[in-house]
């Protein structure tokens, strides 16, 4: 008896023993090489992604790893960044395909930078900071940076969300366990402001312990443009969950949004919402297997414009990812999903429309 106690401590030990939790909304971490106070990184995630019923050349809904039947680079960076005691800056110029999809209607310039932004410390002796510039976006649980996930590809909670920012941050800790952030903004993922009118953002970090992280954002911003001139109000606000784990990661997101749109008789509120949940066991150091199941709901097309414009959007999606890390800083992944919605969103390869898509992929990513 006393052996089987023992055998089954070390078993919940091996599982559950301590590690680091790490907000993986974020494009922080990345260790880089130091040269005084300037650390200088690099990243590349090339991919071969396969569609099994293809609409064209892209894999339709994503700008992360989306294209069809092509060996292509979804994205490369080096990463420049440097602080002292009061100023601190980063920039982080970028290629690839999830660049040229995502920041397609930025100007030139601009539309080449993952995050550029300096920052200088508030008050001498308080870790109190203000950055500016293009900022990485708090929004949900997965941001551009594939190898700080559980699987390779991005849920479709994370493609219609704030990839990246533009505006102010201001960074203020409530204790050793609690971050406080507040962001006035240019709009909805917008470098060019295209309403000249400011958006505010908020996200409560909150560290519960080594293994669980727990995020809390919100979003409040005026809409309307040239590309949306009906719309007026947008209110978001997301939650999302982290587990770290020697043996086994979890993370999960929800978030719901409400958009104001006013026509010329009719004033409306639209509203969309997803939740998803992912598994991840590690088998060893280098080999590892997660799961993903997720539901979208946008039946106004508010966030999601549907391939057919009878349907609003609602899908579920579930999916698996075979991690192998080759080195401490690369890793070969293989990620397979599926898609099932409600109507006949999708199309196959005669053109006719279904309710169903696959879609395979599989990634090299090094960093340094």
């Amino acid at each position: 008896m006393k052996r089987f106690i023992l055998l089954l401590s070390i078993l919940v030990n091996a599982i559950y023993s301590t590690a680091q939790v790490t907000n993986t909304a974020t494009a922080d971490t990345l260790s880089g090489e130091h040269i005084g106070k300037l650390t200088i990184a690099g990243y590349i995630d090339a991919y071969f992604g396969y569609c099994l019923n293809p609409t064209g050349k892209s894999v339709p809904f994503f700008v992360s790893s989306a294209k069809h039947d092509a060996i292509t680079v979804n994205l490369a960076y080096i990463d420049l960044r440097y602080q002292n005691k009061n100023f601190r800056a980063r920039i982080m110029p970028g290629f690839g395909s999830y660049m040229n999809a995502n920041y397609a209607l930025e100007p030139s310039g601009l539309n080449s930078l993952v995050e550029c932004h300096a920052g200088f410390r508030v008050f001498p002796k308080k870790d109190i900071w203000l950055d500016a510039g293009i900022l990485g976006s708090p929004y949900t649980n997965e941001s551009a940076i594939s190898k700080d996930h559980l699987m390779y590809t991005r849920s479709l909670s994370a493609e219609y969300v704030p990839y990246y920012l533009g505006g102010a941050k201001l960074t203020v800790p409530l204790g050793k366990k609690a971050n406080l952030y507040v962001y006035v903004l240019n709009g909805w993922q917008q470098i060019n402001d295209l309403n000249l009118q400011k958006s505010l953002g908020t996200q409560l970090e909150l560290t519960l312990n080594d293994k669980n992280l727990l995020n809390w954002n919100t979003y409040m911003g005026n809409e309307r443009s040239e590309y949306s001139p009906n719309y007026r109000m947008r209110y978001f606000s997301d939650v999302y969950w982290i587990h770290t784990a020697r043996k086994i990661s979890i993370t999960s997101c929800a978030y719901f949004g409400i958009q104001e749109v006013e026509n010329i008789e009719i004033y409306s509120l639209q509203n969309w919402w997803q939740a998803n949940f992912i598994l991840k066991y590690k088998f060893s150091e280098k080999f590892s297997l997660s799961g993903r199941v997720e539901y979208f709901s946008d039946i106004n097309n508010t966030i999601i414009p549907s391939l057919n414009s009878s349907y609003g959007f609602e899908c579920f999606s579930s999916g698996i990812c075979f991690s192998y890390h080759f080195s401490d800083q690369g890793m070969f992944r293989i990620d397979a999903r599926n898609f099932l919605t409600k109507e006949l969103m999708f199309r196959n390869r005669n053109g006719d429309y279904t309710n169903y898509m696959n879609w395979v992929t599989a990634n090299i990513t090094v960093w340094f």
